[in-house]
């Protein structure tokens, strides 16, 4: 007996029945923990990589085509690059989808790029879009103190300083804020681009987003001038033999293009 009156054989009920409880707490606070985790794994941004020019099937209507690229891109010596652009809005898809829109140096004829853009993305049920700078092989670094809208106008540079220092710098023109950072780079300067783009998301090229069309990228410049843009340095996007994305002629200041979703070219904005 103990000091409450009750029997010896009825400890064994107390104690199971106590163990019984701290157990069925763990098992509530492991599945919280399990589910939190679940939820934050499902609305969790995804890790965006932005490749050189991945060549894709050959096309009359551009001088090159890519799965991963278009719009333009030049070969020669550069040790700067600015672009403006219009934030194309994505339509619903029924599996992710990807959009990039960025002006960058490399790339195009090497394995290196340095390169700053936005992101119009849709997926987990809603549409994304944030602005981003990224140096190979590093994935994108999103920019948090800049809240990217569609239809914002976006302007941004990439410039050498002395050395290996780099300058980025992104900004949005409609709302008044930017960013800029420097950083090392030791890439060869050999080509720039003005591209929509997309982006490697999970080890593979993303299927394009259904972006906005036309997306505006004018004016732009490479070293402090007219990049002086073809129809020959003009490229589409690929993907599973269908051409999604065409730019146009370039304006007639060859500074400038429109992009489409599809493969019908639209007219070049006027400058």
């Amino acid at each position: 007996m103990d000091g409450t009156g009750g029997s010896d054989k009825d400890l064994p009920h107390v104690y199971l029945g106590g163990l019984v409880k701290r157990l069925l707490m763990l098992v509530a606070a492991s599945s919280s923990v399990v589910l939190s985790i679940a939820t934050m794994t499902a609305t969790a941004a995804p890790a965006v990589f932005h490749h050189p020019y991945i060549p894709g099937h050959a096309v009359r209507s551009a001088g090159w085509s890519a799965s991963n690229w278009s719009g333009y891109a030049k070969s020669g010596n550069y040790t700067s690059a600015t672009a403006q652009w219009v934030v194309p809005s994505v339509s619903a898809t029924s599996r992710a989808s990807y959009s990039s829109a960025w002006v960058g140096i490399d790339g195009f004829t090497n394995s290196n790029l340095i390169q700053t853009g936005t992101e119009s993305d849709y997926y987990n049920g809603s549409a994304h879009y944030n602005a981003w700078w990224e140096i190979l092989p590093a994935a994108e670094t999103p920019i948090s103190s800049i809240s990217v809208r569609p239809g914002d106008t976006m302007t941004a540079s990439i410039t050498k300083g002395s050395g290996s220092t780099w300058t980025i710098t992104i900004r949005d023109a409609t709302n008044g804020q930017s960013f800029t950072t420097n950083q090392s780079y030791s890439g060869p300067g050999t080509s720039v681009e003005w591209i929509e783009e997309a982006p490697t998301v999970g080890g593979r090229v993303a299927t394009l987003a259904h972006y906005s069309s036309p997306d505006k990228f004018d004016p732009g410049t490479a070293n402090g001038v007219s990049p002086g843009l073809t129809a020959a340095d003009s490229g589409v996007m690929v993907q599973k033999r269908v051409q999604v994305s065409t730019p146009s002629n370039p304006d007639s200041d060859a500074d400038g293009f429109n992009m489409s979703y599809g493969s019908t070219a639209p007219a070049p904005p006027s400058s």
